[in-house]
């Protein structure tokens, strides 16, 4: 199938290509496949009573689709929008939605010898959506499962507010 990874190492973690993209000083990666497009950061409709990390919705093409502030979700400090400031198109399942990160930077192809398991962190740090840590050349990404990151339970708030 075109949409299968490519390959698995020992720890499970899976080559292909990523979307890489930054936040704050570092660097991410996410399954270039989930990405549907690539848009400059325009106003959105705000919702009330959402959390902050819901910067509010907007009309793709007569869909309405929820926006997701990652640097405000990942707790990265004062976000400043600018000209390299982004939202990312993703189809995930049944569901579009936008995510707001500082720049994309490219696409990268890892093979799973690139690709070493995140460490545990702190209990009370919710890393279950980070898949593991890419590396090719002298950068180190810090690989996202975008979709178990917008099927938690703080995702669960944003099809409140759209509904």
């Amino acid at each position: 199938m075109a949409n299968e990874p490519t390959s698995a190492n020992t720890n499970g973690a899976v080559g292909g290509e990523y979307l890489t993209f930054t936040l704050g000083k570092e660097e991410y990666g996410m399954e270039i496949l989930k990405v549907q497009e690539i848009r400059g950061y325009d106003a959105v409709t705000a919702i009330a009573n959402t959390p902050q990390f819901i910067k509010g919705v907007v009309n793709l093409r007569g869909i309405i689709v929820p926006i997701i502030d990652l640097r405000i979700k990942f707790n990265l400090g004062n976000v400043d929008y600018n000209d390299t400031t982004v939202v990312i198109i993703l189809n995930l399942s049944n569901r579009v939605v936008g995510v707001v990160v500082d720049s994309v930077s490219d696409v990268l192809t890892l093979t799973p010898d690139q690709i070493k398991v995140a460490p545990s962190l702190s209990t009370s740090l919710d890393t279950k959506y980070i898949t593991g840590l890419g590396t090719i050349d002298q950068r180190m990404l810090i690989l996202v499962d975008i979709e178990k990151l917008m099927s938690s339970r703080d995702m669960e708030l944003v099809d409140e507010a759209v509904s």
